[in-house]
């Protein structure tokens, strides 16, 4: 399982002209699902997420957790995070989990940030979705579990 967390002073995903998911300060996430990934992975993966510090602190120093700072996450599915670009130009998507799988593992995933007691908002998986941010330093990590 893999992520992309930015931290956001606000970010959206919109699906055909309509906004479905929306937050202000937090983190975004783009989520993507890989052939082996579990239940475990994933809950891993939220919790990490949900008590990373990298918000700053009076000192300005990163050590503030999502939690400490009461954000919010905003997840999408992000298919193309398992693509290897390694051979050739054209993406090959073979360590993808299949969709039905990513889906329940990406639900899981969703539930499980749900679970740590922070807002969550969603994307549509599988969806054509237009994602806006604005990265906060710009701060971003990539995670993987």
């Amino acid at each position: 399982m893999k992520a992309v967390i930015q931290r956001v002073t606000s970010a959206s995903v919109t699906i055909e002209g309509t906004v479905v998911g929306c937050i202000d300060q937090g983190i975004m996430v783009l989520l993507g699902v890989e052939k082996g990934d579990d239940e475990q992975k994933g809950a891993w993966l939220a919790d990490k997420i949900c008590g990373l510090r990298i918000f700053y602190d009076e000192a300005g120093k990163m050590n503030r957790s999502l939690l400490d700072v009461g954000g919010s996450l905003l997840i999408v599915s992000q298919f193309t995070l398992a693509g290897n670009c390694n051979k050739g130009k054209r993406p090959s998507f073979d360590t993808a989990a299949p969709a039905e799988e990513g889906k329940r593992l990406y639900e899981l995933f969703v539930a499980s940030a749900r679970n740590c007691g922070v807002t969550v908002e969603t994307g549509i998986f599988q969806a054509d979705m237009q994602v806006a941010l604005v990265n906060d330093g710009p701060v971003t990590f990539i995670l993987e579990r």
